[in-house]
């Protein structure tokens, strides 16, 4: 078949290179505003930071330079840049500079495997059973349990390090290794972990040898809340089995992820938004973070008119005059893309503060009204992913407290009286019932679903778990205390 070659004329809609850039600034928090800012400062020398105060100068060289660039008949830039495309490239870049980094932060502390390994050298073990102890440290997960297989590990000391072990020596080191700190690593199951840690507290006490034997013999029904077998069976009272179940309680499911609780790093959250209250008027303010003063730099503008009016047909001049060109060009999009960010987000944030006018208000709960990206997006004349954008990591500061905008979000639900109300209000009611449930005998689902009934609330039984897994509240088997 032969290759042949025609033209072919489409419409394509593609984003240009300015609204790619908006979208990206759009879905950047306050906090990484500024460093993507400074990114931007150090990238393209043509911006700088700070107000242009003299704006009727800076003005009047807009003006010479659009003169200078469109309308003058005896300048044209273009005779000073080459764009028939004759230079072939040397090379292809196929990366954007609009591409997201995804850049993973690497943590300084030392992970609880590393610290495991530094108690190792503490104890008395030849180098063999060294070698066995760093492997098994090298095999616990991130909970510090050992998920892998005895045998597996003969297998791997076999072929990784050609040491031949039985099942017996490792079991020996796994003690050893289980004699560690933080109590409990090198469990295999929750059971084993929680009995290393209730043993290393055994000092004569009635009610922890009790926890012990509750976790040795009946462990299932623990689990299960079935405390009725429990108490019948060690032949306690209800307050004995509750002190032993609390003590049960103190102990650590997680032991290697409380090493990496201590290293967590918290991040501040900085609000993008401020609302107050005066007098039953609601006022919005943009957060100053949000709104930094850049300017194009003189010089380079300067420098451009330079090039221009003294530049020759050497290729070196053509591409300086194209580098200073492009540099202008970038630092001017970059100040009109952080001024559009600025006005899509206080267009957003308005609409969605007029929408909850009685929540602001207020603050009660009760007052938030059913409110969906679609919404918003049609009173701001904005598409929905852009104001998906604007809510996404954004916060606003109220007299209730710092809350991110993507709480503000909820779906409708009606009432007997065809009233729509949010999600929300629902969620409270069933929180506050399971909050003043007897503990000893908690609502169940179908019991909740009734109660919401009776209020004027149609919800199904199913509706009440979906609810009740959105609020991380257990089922109420779970809930039951003594």
């Amino acid at each position: 078949m032969a290759l042949k070659q025609y033209l072919v004329q489409k419409l394509e809609q593609r984003l240009s290179p300015q609204q790619i850039q908006l979208m990206k600034l759009l879905q950047v928090p306050t906090m990484e505003l500024d460093q993507r800012i400074k990114q931007e400062i150090e990238e393209n020398p043509a911006l700088e930071e700070g107000a242009d105060f003299e704006e009727d100068e800076y003005d009047n060289a807009s003006d010479d330079e659009d003169e200078f660039d469109n309308d003058d008949p005896d300048f044209d830039i273009s005779d000073y840049i080459d764009e028939d495309g004759s230079d072939y490239k040397t090379k292809a870049n196929n990366h954007s500079k609009d591409d997201e980094e995804r850049v993973i932060p690497l943590s300084g502390e030392s992970t609880f495997q590393e610290k495991l390994t530094e108690q190792l050298q503490l104890l008395d073990l030849d180098d063999t059973q060294y070698v066995i102890a760093d492997t098994i440290i090298g095999n616990l997960d991130e909970s510090g349990y050992l998920n892998r297989e005895i045998e597996s590990i003969v297998d791997d000391l076999a072929f990784s390090a050609n040491i031949m072990v039985t099942e017996q020596e490792i079991e020996e080191v796994l003690l050893v290794i289980q004699e560690l700190d933080p109590a409990g690593v090198g469990a295999r199951d929750l059971q084993e972990c929680l009995l290393i840690q209730i043993n290393r507290k055994q000092d004569g006490d009635i009610t922890r040898y009790t926890a012990k034997i509750i976790l040795e013999q009946f462990f299932e029904e623990f689990t299960r809340k079935h405390y009725d077998k429990i108490t019948k069976k060690l032949e306690i009272e209800d307050q004995d089995l509750k002190e032993a179940i609390d003590e049960i309680l103190k102990l650590n499911p997680k032991p290697g992820g409380s090493m990496k609780e201590t290293a967590k790093n918290y991040q501040q959250i900085i609000p993008d938004f401020l609302i107050t209250e005066f007098e039953g008027k609601l006022e919005l303010t943009l957060n100053s973070r949000n709104a930094p003063e850049l300017k194009v730099s003189r010089e380079y503008e300067q420098m451009l008119r330079s090039y221009a009016e003294g530049a020759k047909r050497s290729k070196s001049d053509k591409d300086a005059l194209m580098f200073v060109k492009q540099k202008l060009d970038g630092a001017k999009w970059f100040i009109d893309a952080i001024k559009q960010r600025q006005n899509t987000l206080l267009l957003t944030m308005n609409a969605i503060m007029n929408y909850q006018r009685a929540y602001f208000l207020t603050g009660d709960e009760a007052n938030l009204r059913p409110m969906i990206l679609k919404d918003i997006a049609e009173i701001v004349s904005l598409d929905i992913s852009t104001i998906s954008r604007v809510a996404n990591s954004k916060y606003v500061q109220t007299g209730y407290g710092i809350i991110s905008l993507k709480y503000f979000f909820s779906e409708g639900l009606s009432t007997d009286s065809g009233e729509e109300v949010s999600t929300r209000e629902v969620k409270k009611i069933l929180s506050e019932a399971i909050e003043g449930e007897h503990k000893r005998r908690p609502l169940t689902d179908e019991r909740l679903a009734e109660i919401l009934n009776e209020k004027g609330y149609n919800i199904a039984r199913r509706t009440v778990a979906k609810y009740r897994e959105q609020l991380n509240i257990p089922v109420a088997r779970l809930r039951k205390e003594l």
